[in-house]
Order: C-alpha cells, then sequence, then structure tokens
C-alpha cells in the first residue's frame, strides 16, 4: 500500500504521524506522494480557529489529489468535531489517534523505529499527553483530554532502542512535558534514569533534549541537572510568556505573573551557564491594550530569547476568550505580530553573536547542523547525516542568523 501522511500542529503531533508512518513501512507499506497514494493521513491540529480552516483545506486537498484514495483524519479538529470532516466526502474516514496504528497497520511490528530514509536525525519522543489547565484560548485539553504518561520503563526502552539503531539526540515531548508522572517519579527523574543509561550505550547514549515546557514546571531539580549534565541534557529550554503583561496573563488563566516569570529566567541564566531560551507569545489576546503589548516588548527584550515563537490571537469557539466582547482589531494584531517577529529576527541575531568562537555539539541533519543552542550552522567538513560533532561557532557577519523551527 502506497501511502502519504499530511501533518498539522505541534511536535507531539509530529511524533505520531511519524509513528504512523513507521507503522505503515513495518506493515510492508510505502511513502508516496499525495497524489499517488492509495491511502493519505492526515493528521490535524485545532489549536485556533486558523488551525481548523487549515485542517479543513487540508483535507479537500488531499480529496482533489487523488479521486481514487481514502483520506483518514485523525488529530484534535477531528476529536472535537468529527461530523465537521466525515460531511466533506464519503472517502473521508475519522479514526481517533488511538486506534489509528491498529485501524491502519494491525499487522506492523511491535515497535516500529522512526529511523532511516524519510525520518529525521533528532529523534522525538512522546512521554505525556493531555493536559489538566484549562488556560482561556486554549481547547487541547478538551481534544486530547486528562494528562496522561507512559510508563517509565517504556520510556526508558523506547530510548535505548533509538541509540542502538544510531540516533544521536532524542527530544523528550508531550503536551504538558513537565506533568510527566510515572510510578511517583517526575521529569528529573526520568532524564536521570536515561543519563544512567547511556552510559552502557554505543557512544554513551545520545544527548537529550527538554522539548517546550510550561514556567511553573521548570523546578530546582530540573535546573540543577541541565547545570551538571554537561551538555548531555541539552542546555536550551523552550518556556512560553504568552504575555509581558500581568493583567493579561491572569485573563488567560495562567498561573503566574510577569515578575516571576521574570526571575525564573534569571534564575536559569545564573545557574545554567550558556544556557539558550526561547519562548511563545500570543500578539492581541482579547482586551490587549497598547500598554500590555509594549510591556511584552519589553519583557522579551529584557530576557533576551535567542528566538520568540509569535502567534497572533485566533478565535476558538468553545473557549472562553473567543467568547469576549472586546476583541482585538485584525489589523492590531497582525502589526503586533509583525513587529514581535522583527524582535524576534534581533534577539536571535544577538543570542547567536554571543556565541560566536564558542564550541558546542551540533547534529547534522539534511543539509544543517542544528547545535545545542538549537541555532542551525552550515554541516562541518566531512561530516554526514546523523553524527554529532563538536563545532566552534563560526561568524555569520550581517546575515541572520535562525534558529531551529
Amino acid at each position: 500500500m502506497r501511502f502519504s501522511i499530511v501533518n498539522l500542529g505541534c511536535k507531539v503531533n509530529r511524533v505520531e504521524s511519524d509513528d504512523v508512518a513507521a507503522a505503515l513501512i513495518s506493515a510492508g507499506g510505502s511513502l508516496a506522494r499525495t497524489s499517488e497514494a492509495d491511502l493519505v493521513v492526515v493528521n490535524t491540529c485545532t489549536v485556533t480557529g486558523e488551525a481548523d480552516k487549515k485542517a479543513r483545506k487540508a483535507v479537500r486537498q488531499a480529496l482533489r489529489a487523488n479521486p481514487s484514495s481514502t483520506v483518514v483524519v485523525t488529530g484534535c479538529a477531528a476529536a472535537i468535531d468529527a461530523a465537521a470532516f466525515t460531511a466533506l466526502d464519503p472517502r473521508v474516514r475519522v479514526v481517533p489517534k488511538g486506534a489509528l496504528q491498529q485501524t491502519l497497520a494491525p499487522h506492523a511490528a511491535p515497535v516500529a523505529l522512526r529511523v532511516g530514509e524519510g525520518f529525521r536525525t533528532r529523534v522525538s519522543v512522546k512521554i505525556q499527553d493531555g493536559c489538566d489547565h484549562a488556560c482561556t484560548f486554549c481547547i487541547v485539553h478538551v481534544a486530547r483530554g486528562k494528562a496522561t504518561s507512559r510508563p517509565f520503563s517504556e520510556v526508558r526502552d523506547e530510548v535505548a532502542a533509538y541509540a542502538r539503531a544510531g540516533a544521536r539526540e532524542v527530544v523528550l515531548t508531550g503536551i504538558n512535558l513537565g506533568s510527566y508522572r510515572s510510578e511517583g517519579r517526575h521529569l528529573p527523574d526520568l532524564l536521570e534514569a536515561l543519563l544512567a543509561d547511556g552510559e552502557a550505550l554505543p557512544g554513551g547514549g545520545p544527548r537529550l533534549r527538554v522539548s517546550s515546557i510550561e514556567p511553573q514546571q521548570v523546578d530546582r531539580r530540573l535546573i540543577e541537572l541541565l547545570a551538571r549534565a554537561e551538555g548531555r541534557v541539552c542546555r536550551h529550554l523552550h518556556v512560553p510568556l504568552q504575555s509581558g503583561s500581568t493583567r493579561v496573563l491572569g485573563e488567560m488563566e495562567r498561573t503566574y505573573t510577569a515578575p516571576w516569570f521574570e526571575h525564573l529566567i534569571g534564575r536559569l541564566r545564573a545557574e545554567v551557564p550558556g544556557i539558550a531560551l526561547s519562548t511563545d507569545v500570543i500578539a492581541g489576546f482579547p482586551g490587549e491594550t497598547d500598554d500590555d503589548f509594549r510591556e511584552t516588548c519589553r519583557v522579551v527584550e529584557r530576557l533576551g530569547f535567542g528566538r520568540l515563537h509569535v502567534f497572533p490571537y485566533s478565535k476558538r469557539a468553545g473557549t472562553p476568550a473567543a467568547m469576549r466582547v472586546d476583541q482585538v482589531p485584525d489589523e492590531v494584531k497582525r502589526s503586533r505580530a509583525a513587529e514581535l517577529r522583527l524582535l524576534s529576527d534581533e534577539l536571535t541575531q544577538r543570542d547567536y553573536d554571543r556565541r560566536v568562537g564558542t564550541r558546542e555539539l551540533a547534529l547534522v541533519e539534511d543539509g544543517v547542523a542544528v547545535t545545542e543552542s538549537y541555532h542551525e550552522i552550515p554541516v562541518p567538513a566531512g561530516a554526514r547525516r546523523g553524527d554529532l560533532v563538536e563545532v566552534v561557532m563560526p561568524p555569520r557577519g550581517d546575515a541572520r542568523a535562525r534558529m531551529q523551527a
């Protein structure tokens, strides 16, 4: 069977899509273009109203690309409103994520590793799903349900399997990663165990990277581990801010203030020298004033993030924020988002320039190498895809530095 996968949304979706691809390949399938595939899987996102529109558009494009293919729709948007997709065409089937592999590849190998052609050299391992929080702009906690965690031993076995298959970097991912709990053990316990396991694995095991983590869950133990792991756990964190205005944070139902967040970032920089930090910012949340926005810009610049992921606020039906009457005009949201993106470019360049001449380990991917601090640099001479090599950060002159997306 020839298949194609269309992935939308977050990094967790990417892992789940790659898991399906690996299972289908294990069962004898082969990757193909959408126009040539017998089966097209569309893994949807529903984090914003705009994401919903993109999901429906992707399904319609898949239907047009091949009039004889079966289109399976899964993911968060399908979990919220399956009927919106089945109404598009009789060829559309909606399958929940939990049943996807059993439905599409019941005869796949028990563990199908995402390695080789078509997969990234940096392997992501999902250790957690769901969320117990309910930010007023978000519906993911409805689509994915309560927070759940994979068993401790199961994660260790999967990371070891990837190490034996040649993976040199493993990224731990989840919807609310810092809420990981298994048999009374938390994320720092898991990292400690994986580091210990690596001592008996080829090359000392893969280096580990923590994906996006909520600021409230960056605790003392995680900071201490980052400080003493000597890069075996990458000294890089993506910590969502969302707004630099404490008033707006309260209306988002974020459970911290802007000064508290600034204190956390200051502590990270003090205790983990050279740490790279990136963040999420929402532009134009309902009721956001010019003063609120200016404060966000000041906080972001003061904290010196290496990259901003900027999201113009998009109403998501079913969330408290979408029902507010003080929506910010679209042209204002676009203008604020554009200003934040320019600031992001400047901050990324500054962060890169501070690192010129320092040494980091970089993972060679397709056409670029990704450093511990998450910057892209040219592939070092003689290095091959999948290698983890020490580099001296090269100068870039006036060229814009880019952080890995």
